[in-house]
């Protein structure tokens, strides 16, 4: 019998009309189907991208919400997630890819380790093909090694992660922290003893460029990351060390690099992710 489970897509009015289209068939063209797609429309968008979030609504499986204003990412997916009528729910980002037997490899997770609490995967990183990857993201597999991470990135791809709704909403939910909303998360989650698993397989594509690295940047940005350093601080997950360490780091790469430099940061990182495997 199929394990029924809610997907949940964000879209707002800075989103491409056809990427947009692109992620929606992603999610419904795969081995395994999610019983309901909940699509949250963050604000008022142009029409030609309100089109397609009419098109979408034709599936029968698609529910739409409609919010008033925009609230940010974080506020959004915890609109969306109250909404979700399924225990199990995945998420997803208006502009990505998930590949075919995404879902199909999540549920086979969750049936071997009853006890996750969130599954993720690895993605790959494209501009103009998602036939033409230039680099991926790897995050380690196993809970103690998602732990450790945790006490200097973000240890999981939050556009590849299935999770449990109920022990999500027990840590508190998604909260609006500018681009970070998932990495204070997956803290809440491990800090209530929520268990986690990676998957070693590239589930999503994700588009990458030039904006996604300037995005990764600026006083709001780095703001945000000392934020979440002083709260793994604070919960006793680092200790000063570690959280001076983060900081200065941080710091450089986010406020004293210009744009193209922190690119060329992150694509070396994502290589060095990947020689190292697990």
């Amino acid at each position: 019998m199929k394990t029924p489970f809610s997907v949940m897509l964000c879209v707002y009015a800075g989103d491409d009309p056809v990427w947009f289209r692109a992620a929606f068939d992603s999610i419904w063209n795969q081995t395994v189907r999610p019983s309901e797609i909940v699509l949250t429309v963050d604000g008022p968008v142009p029409e030609t991208l309100a089109r397609e979030i009419r098109r979408c609504e034709e599936n029968p499986a698609c529910r739409v919400v409609r919010l008033e204003k925009n609230v940010g990412h974080g506020s959004a997916r915890a609109a969306a997630l109250a909404r979700c009528r399924f225990p199990l729910v995945a998420l997803m980002d208006a502009d990505d890819l998930s590949l075919p037997d995404r879902f199909e490899k999540q549920l086979k997770a969750f049936a071997y380790e009853p006890e996750l609490s969130a599954v993720g995967g690895q993605i790959g990183e494209f501009t103009r093909s998602p036939g033409e990857i230039l680099g991926r993201r790897l995050v380690r597999e196993d809970h103690e090694c998602i732990l450790r991470d945790m006490k200097k990135r973000c240890p999981m791809n939050q556009v590849t992660v299935m999770l449990k709704k109920e022990p999500v909403l027990a840590a508190g939910g998604y909260r609006d922290w500018y681009c970070n909303e998932d990495y204070d998360l997956w803290i809440r989650m491990a800090l209530s003893g929520c268990r986690f698993r990676n998957l070693p397989d590239t589930l999503v594509l994700v588009r990458t460029g030039e904006n996604m690295y300037r995005r990764r940047g600026g006083w709001r940005y780095f703001s945000s990351e000392a934020a979440l350093q002083i709260a793994l601080r604070r919960n006793g997950i680092i200790g000063p060390v570690r959280c001076l360490w983060n900081l200065a780091l941080r710091f450089a790469v986010q406020l004293l690099m210009p744009g193209k430099l922190r690119g060329r940061i992150f694509r070396k990182f994502a290589r060095k992710a990947e020689k190292h495997g697990k």
